[in-house]
């Protein structure tokens, strides 16, 4: 049985959500504002979060950034109101791994936790090289650890998913359709500008020099190839 924190803060829409969630099998928890809900997060192992971005005291977006910046890789759908591009850019910038807007069916709202949670799980059971050393940066793929000599770097879980799969295809060009597919999923897109913020941060950890890449190569019109 998976658990599922739902943070939300208007009650019809919350025990809607745990009602319908349970029928389904899964293990529900819930919390009515940002700060329970951080909380809650940082103490618990879930499976996944259901994160409201409008929220009392704490906002969705800063609890997003605040659990990856504490190194917790538990899967995030962001619920919102608002359809605008920036918010969406923003949400997966600060760690989501995917997006909905309200209203959404309880049906679309299944199939993307399902979709997420197949793609945390086959990330976990698809790694067959745990510890490898890529430029400056020593990254555990099972634990989600980065390491520069003795001392830890934080990755976020798409950082790591990224780096993953260019590692598992190292030496060959990976198009950003092909990132999109086996990072994001064919149910959210994100836009280039963001696949191209997370190539800066991973050159930012692995390369000598960010702006002379040696290991993580552009592959102009097409998309990256990791040299190693």
């Amino acid at each position: 049985m998976f658990p599922i924190l739902v943070v939300e803060d208007e009650p019809g829409m919350l025990m809607g959500l745990k009602d319908n969630l349970e029928f389904e099998s899964y293990q529900v928890d819930t919390a009515e504002d940002g700060e329970i809900g951080l909380e809650k997060i940082c103490s618990n192992p879930y499976s996944l979060v259901l994160l409201d971005v409008m929220l009392p005291k704490i906002s969705g977006f800063d609890i997003c950034k605040k659990v990856r910046e504490k190194g917790i890789e538990t899967p995030i759908i962001l619920l919102t109101a608002k359809g605008e591009e920036i918010d969406k850019v923003l949400g997966l910038e600060f760690g989501a791994d995917d997006y909905i807007t309200k209203p959404f069916s309880l049906r679309e709202l299944l199939a993307r936790i399902r979709a997420v949670l197949r793609r945390s799980k086959n990330l976990k059971t698809k790694i067959e090289e745990s510890k490898v050393q890529i430029g400056r940066l020593s990254i555990d793929f099972n634990s989600f650890e980065g390491f520069m000599d003795t001392e830890e770097v934080k990755m976020s879980h798409k950082e790591v998913e990224i780096l993953h799969f260019l590692w598992n295809n190292k030496n060959q060009i990976v198009s950003r359709d092909d990132l999109l597919d086996q990072v994001w999923g064919t149910d959210y897109q994100p836009t280039s500008r963001t696949i191209d913020n997370f190539i800066l941060k991973l050159r930012q950890k692995i390369e000598d020099d960010s702006n002379h890449a040696k290991i993580i190569l552009t592959v102009h019109g097409v998309g990256y190839r990791l040299v190693h």
